[in-house]
């Protein structure tokens, strides 16, 4: 009998007994070796916060239940391939599945790890899909002054990509100032958010705070862009469009991993671009706690309240 990480209601978890469905032809039997806890979504998730005009956008490819619970709800998870088409056997694979120790998909919805990313690494690339898909989105130029507000997985990823773009120059700001620290690792500048350069070509908005927002428009250059990727779940935001920016000519852009932002690319390729992108050990600074799958229904609600800073929680599942 396997295992799977549900959310009960909101603000409560359990771990259910799941009964795996025989693998049929082109299917894959996966052994989970480890999954991610990605904060800002599954925290919101957790405490019940998807809006109900949300619901449908908001399902994760293999979510069972419906929000806000029960419901069983996740997106990061790297396993082994125990049983499935020859070319798959034995294969280390990423896929877009909930926290659960074993379980069965079609072929097609798992993407081989490279050899070149650590297994426990590769939870990320769901994180760094979206990120690539941010940076295809605000399509930066040679030489741009760029900030990235928010420096939690997604926003972290987000400024690593971007700062290796020649000539420019990239500052990943937050609040708290103990990120300057993964800042420092990932190879970008840090600042508060008052003590943030100004006249931005481009800022990327990934804090899902009103309060950021807003300072994304003041950092701005004339004819600047802010990149919203933020998720506000079901929190009204209050966007200041008046003083200087119609003056100054001022755009504010969403960005959504729903949607591939270039037409020559599929998901998978995308995908397969965050995998091969991994292979940088710079990403290990965004996986800084872990935990064991057990534990997860009382880590979750420590995660939830702030009572622990993780940005990418680790989940460490016992070997069978």
């Amino acid at each position: 009998m396997e295992q799977a990480f549900w959310v009960q209601s909101p603000g409560e978890g359990a771990i259910r007994d799941v009964e795996l469905p025989e693998p049929g032809d082109g299917d894959v039997l996966v052994r989970t070796l480890y999954s991610g806890v990605s904060r800002g979504t599954e925290t919101l998730v957790f405490r019940g916060g998807v809006p109900a005009s949300q619901h449908d956008v908001m399902r994760a490819p293999f979510q069972e239940g419906e929000f806000p619970g029960p419901v069983k709800y996740g997106y990061l998870n790297v396993g082994v391939v125990e049983r499935g088409p020859a070319e798959l056997e034995g294969k280390t694979v990423f896929c877009l599945y909930p926290h659960q120790t074993a379980y069965v998909v079609p072929a097609s919805a798992v993407t081989p790890v490279p050899d070149t990313v650590p297994p426990g690494r590769a939870i990320l690339a769901g994180t760094v899909e979206t990120a690539v898909n941010a940076v295809w989105d605000a399509r930066p130029r040679l030489g741009d002054r760029i900030a990235v507000i928010g420096a939690g997985m997604v926003g972290c990823s987000v400024a690593k990509l971007l700062q290796a773009f020649p000539a420019t120059r990239v500052q990943l700001i937050d609040v708290d100032p103990a990120k300057a620290e993964i800042a420092k690792a990932l190879g970008v500048d840090f600042s508060t958010p008052e003590e943030a350069d100004g006249d931005r070509d481009l800022v990327v908005h990934a804090s899902a705070s009103e309060a950021g927002l807003a300072r994304a428009l003041e950092l701005l250059a004339p004819e600047g862009e802010v990149v919203e990727m933020s998720w506000y779940g079901d929190r009204a935001v209050r966007v200041p469009l008046g003083e200087n920016f119609h003056s100054r000519r001022l755009v504010i852009r969403s960005s959504q991993v729903g949607t591939v932002a270039r037409p020559d690319r599929s998901y998978a390729q995308r995908l397969g671009v965050a995998l091969e992108l991994l292979a940088d050990p710079a990403f290990e600074a965004l996986v800084d706690g872990e935990c064991v799958f057990e534990d997860l229904p009382s880590v979750l609600p420590r995660l939830a309240a702030n009572e622990l800073s993780a940005l990418c929680l680790r989940v460490m599942y016992q070997p069978q």
